[in-house]
């Protein structure tokens, strides 16, 4: 993470007996005053309360301010182009690889379901030799062939290195900073914070004032077609979907739907981090799809030798059918 202590401004970071994370600018050659200044006022007063007030004063959340704060002294960008290029810069170099590394495992657990299936098949048979030997009950055979595959699944798992629980690991870094990153700026956006004004005079084009809503709900609804889009990408993928997956994609663009009026009711600063987290998603994810990509990552499985076009054509089918 950027320090601000040292950067442009010559501001120095610390925290004070209360809990509150100062900011303060040492004596300039041409002044006598030294002035200190709060980046956030949600230390210590505890504006919110609750389990929100403690997680908006969490150590994460006051990291991240410092990380933006510092990015905009270093950059010198305004405020609206400095978040969107934090927000580029820290899922390119965090989320991306996390991602890359998300595709290789699906891809060899994919392969390896040729291999399950013969396995289980066998396995299958010398249960039902097994258990007429025995006498087993139906109930105590399915419970032999349940327990054996799963010890030959988890085995394949170890041998290829590739347990479905560590395609998740994305989640799990990605939800927590999109939080933390989200909160901080609302931090930063609120009446205490000593950058408010900055912020209210760092937009640009309709959206003026990053520490008030867009009234103009262009950034909500840009931010709603871009996270559906991205669950569309995805859904063109699966082929053959069960009922609860698509019980659980219905879900999912319902969510998406319902964070449109969510973000209409945040300060633009956050609705504007939302929209370029999702745009740089949506381009990853477009990245990812590429055949030199898939060279690189070295990717078990088969790739389409027109990626994207396939992709336009089924989306194609699938809404613009005849």
């Amino acid at each position: 993470m950027l320090c601000v202590g040292g950067l442009v401004r010559s501001r120095v970071l610390y925290f004070s007996g209360q809990g509150l994370l100062r900011l303060t600018e040492p004596v300039v050659a041409s002044t006598t005053d030294t002035r200190t200044r709060s980046v956030s006022g949600v230390g210590g007063t505890n504006w919110a309360g609750g389990w929100y007030g403690s997680l908006s004063d969490s150590a994460p959340v006051h990291l991240c301010e410092n990380f933006l704060v510092g990015f905009q002294q270093a950059s010198g960008l305004p405020w609206w182009l400095s978040i969107v290029m934090a927000t580029a810069s820290v899922r390119t170099t965090i989320t991306l690889p996390l991602a890359a590394y998300q595709i290789l495992i699906i891809s060899k657990v994919e392969l390896l379901q040729a291999e399950i299936s013969e396995l289980a098949k066998r396995l299958a048979y010398e249960v039902s030799v097994r258990s007429r030997e025995r006498g087993w009950t139906d109930k105590q055979e399915r419970v032999q062939f349940k327990r054996n595959l799963r010890r030959i699944v988890s085995q394949l798992y170890i041998r290829d290195n590739c347990h479905p629980f560590k395609a998740s690991l994305l989640v799990w870094v990605q939800l927590p900073l999109w939080v933390s990153f989200s909160l901080a700026l609302r931090n930063l956006s609120l009446n205490q914070s000593a950058l408010q004004g900055e912020l209210a005079a760092g937009g640009a084009l309709w959206f003026h004032d990053l520490t008030v809503p867009d009234s103009t709900w262009i950034l909500p609804v840009l931010l709603g077609i871009t996270n559906l889009l991205i669950i569309e990408m995805f859904s063109l993928q699966r082929v053959g979907v069960s009922g609860f997956r698509r019980l659980v994609l219905n879900g999912i663009r319902g969510f998406m739907v319902l964070m449109i009026p969510i973000a209409a009711t945040v300060p633009s600063s956050m609705a504007l981090y939302w929209f370029s987290s999702s745009l740089v998603g949506f381009s990853h994810n477009l990245l990812l799809r590429s055949q030199t990509v898939h060279r690189i990552l070295r990717l078990p499985t088969q790739q389409s030798q027109s990626p994207y076009r396939d992709l336009m054509s089924a989306f194609t089918a699938k809404y613009f059918k005849k």
